[in-house]
């Protein structure tokens, strides 16, 4: 396990720290790029916890003298669906040294554990990308504008936090991605910029979908970049509305899903249509992630709040656990259990305790 010394620089908005540490893959956030538990393993049968229903997939894990164990991890369902909302108490943390034949639970008198805000150590971006090409424009742009507000207000956190950011991006029929609101973490200034598109925004009436799939997917890259610097770990999510296919012919559909098969895993990708003239099944597969369909405009709120219940879950089933070690040195096991009230999981890995010593705080 290596040490890093950054701790402020490793989480996510509305994370926190437990008396123990594990996890398994499915990220919407792709932060670990392998399968099955990520960095960490299956729990040894002495613990007796059987198959659950809940994945913990370690993200990344870490070291920090003279005794701190930090696991930055995400629980999902079975599904691959994210698990948001879990407290410290429902996380039992277990230990087994060289001396033990199973895993202890961790005491909590000598291992300081405790919960906290990763706000600090992980950040967010989110691309929502608007078809106002002219058959949105001259019929649904009142039930787009007012469905949009409400993403962002469902997206964004209530209390503003530098961590979690929001750019808002536009396209029609010219070679362009159009910037409504540059990034930003402020509601206020997302939702004006919403309310001030009009009919006459656009000069091009066509729809170039598939160029509007490759220049946000290089945006959300470019903003995933600067915002991982300095060793911070980060996600971004590109959010896509039309209400048709491509018309445009500028760029072919194998470009685009070429684009978003190759992107870096830490993007995730959705898609929401309006209306009988889109592809679902172009959509469904650009819009990797999950993809969602309206019929007609006046599901188009419903549709869009769909889509940021899974982007702000996503964003809330990431947890940084975070303990003082009683272990002394050597490679030692370390075993996380979680438990709801129908569902349970869990994951083991393990640290190396060598050089650790008391005041760990």
């Amino acid at each position: 396990m290596k040490t890093f010394t950054k701790l402020s620089l490793l989480f996510l908005s509305f994370a926190f720290i437990v008396s123990c540490g594990n996890a398994d893959d499915d990220v919407f956030f792709g932060l670990n790029t392998g399968d099955g538990l990520g960095k960490g393993k299956p729990v040894d049968d002495c613990l007796g916890l059987g198959e659950g229903e809940l994945v913990l997939s370690i993200q990344e894990q870490f070291t920090t003298l003279p005794g701190k164990v930090s696991i930055l991890f995400k629980v999902s369902d079975s599904d691959g669906l994210p698990v948001s909302g879990l407290v410290a108490d429902q996380f039992t943390i277990y230990e087994q040294g060289i001396n033990d034949a199973c895993f202890n639970t961790i005491s909590t008198s000598e291992s300081a554990a405790r919960i906290s805000s990763n706000s600090q150590v992980f950040n967010n971006n989110a691309l929502l990308v608007l078809d106002l090409s002219n058959s949105v424009l001259s019929s649904s742009l009142a039930e787009l504008k007012d469905a949009s507000i409400s993403f962002v207000n469902n997206v964004m956190p209530t209390t503003q936090e530098d961590s979690f950011k929001m750019a808002i991006y536009w396209f029609d029929g010219e070679n362009e991605l159009h910037l409504l609101n540059e990034l930003t973490s402020s509601k206020e200034e997302l939702t004006n910029a919403i309310t001030s598109i009009t009919e006459d925004i656009s000069n091009d009436p066509s729809t170039d979908l598939y160029g509007a799939v490759i220049k946000s997917t290089d945006k959300a890259s470019e903003l995933l970049a600067a915002s991982t610097q300095g060793d911070k770990i980060g996600a971004a999510s590109v959010v896509i509305f039309t209400d048709g296919t491509d018309q445009a012919a500028r760029f072919t559909q194998a470009a685009a899903q070429q684009k978003v098969d190759e992107a870096n895993p830490n993007i995730s990708f959705f898609t929401i249509g309006l209306g009988t003239e889109i592809d679902t099944q172009v959509l469904s597969d650009l819009g990797k992630t999950a993809s969602v369909f309206a019929t007609n405009k006046e599901e188009l709120e419903t549709t869009f709040n769909d889509i940021s219940i899974q982007v702000r879950e996503r964003a809330n089933s990431f947890y940084l656990f975070e303990y003082c070690s009683p272990k002394r040195g050597g490679e030692n096991n370390l075993a996380i259990s979680v438990k709801t009230v129908s569902r349970s999981g869990a994951v083991q890995t393990k640290f190396d305790a060598t050089g650790f010593t008391g005041g760990c705080e």
